[in-house]
């Protein structure tokens, strides 16, 4: 490989990557410094991480959205035991750029205005580092190649909503919103957890492009649990919408949602935004 080519490569590299990282590192800086930077100074460096976020997401969705250059990007492995192998990998397809688009977009306006409508509470810098971090998580999900990953982000995301809600943690009623939210999303989270054994168990992995390959060819399998049988993919796909229903607060796993307003105004934008999505 030329030095040029090298060169581009490792360019293109970290385009993709500091997606996520930006925002990560955008959080820690707020929530490590902020007394040092100060309120203001928080509020401007993680709004403007964010929307260089999203000016780099608009390029890569100019790239793989409309030029169709799908991207795949194996940065480190998680696990190498016997069958299970899994990776940290970052997957960049037609969807993936279109929900970075959303994701990007919507949390640079709640940051924006969270920096005007928390202006003069003294722990500004701890909000604009947990609405980073909300969005770095939000993000590892999107991007995910794999279950695992995802797992990663989609537990992240209800670690953000718990800290977010519990915002105001010396109000009683915010302490009772956040675990009220935390233990109902612990049974979709159930679901989702019970949806990667079975994938695991039907398809022996966990990557989305080995399942995807794999599904016509595994349309009559049957998995027994509890002295029943069911067929795989129809139980796989009952699972992960029991994990989508808890985190999107669909009907029967609601009651958390609402409560989400003893948190700060920006916090139910944020989280209503990602349920919706």
């Amino acid at each position: 490989m030329s030095d040029s080519v090298s060169h581009y490569f490792y360019v293109y590299i970290c385009m993709y990557t500091l997606i996520l990282f930006i925002p990560l590192f955008s959080s820690f800086t707020a929530g490590l410094f902020g007394r040092f930077i100060g309120e203001k100074g928080a509020g401007i460096f993680t709004t403007v991480s964010i929307l260089l976020t999203f000016s780099i997401s608009c390029l890569v969705f100019y790239e793989v959205g409309l030029c169709g250059s799908a991207t795949y990007i194996d940065l480190w492995t998680w696990l190498d035991t016997g069958l299970l192998q899994v990776s940290f990998a970052l997957m960049f397809d037609q969807v993936t750029c279109v929900m970075l688009i959303v994701v990007t977009s919507v949390s640079s306006l709640v940051h924006l205005y969270s920096t005007e409508y928390m202006n003069g509470d003294p722990h500004l810098p701890r909000f604009m580092s947990y609405l980073s971090l909300f969005t770095f998580f939000m993000l590892v999900l999107v991007t995910s190649s794999n279950l695992l990953t995802l797992f990663i982000g989609w537990e992240g995301v209800g670690l953000c909503s718990y800290l977010l809600i519990n915002f105001w943690y010396t109000r009683i009623q915010a302490n009772k919103s956040a675990i009220k939210a935390m233990v109902i999303n612990r049974v979709g989270d159930v679901g989702l957890a019970l949806a990667m054994f079975v994938c695991f168990d039907t398809f022996k992995s966990l990557d989305f492009a080995v399942i995807f390959a794999m599904v016509p060819y595994v349309v009559d399998n049957e998995f027994f649990m509890l002295g029943y049988s069911f067929n795989s993919l129809t139980f796989i796909s009952i699972l992960l919408f029991i994990g989508a229903v808890g985190k999107s607060a669909q009907l029967g796993l609601h009651g958390w949602l609402p409560d989400a307003m003893e948190g700060p105004t920006p916090v139910s934008a944020l989280i209503h935004a990602a349920t919706i999505r």
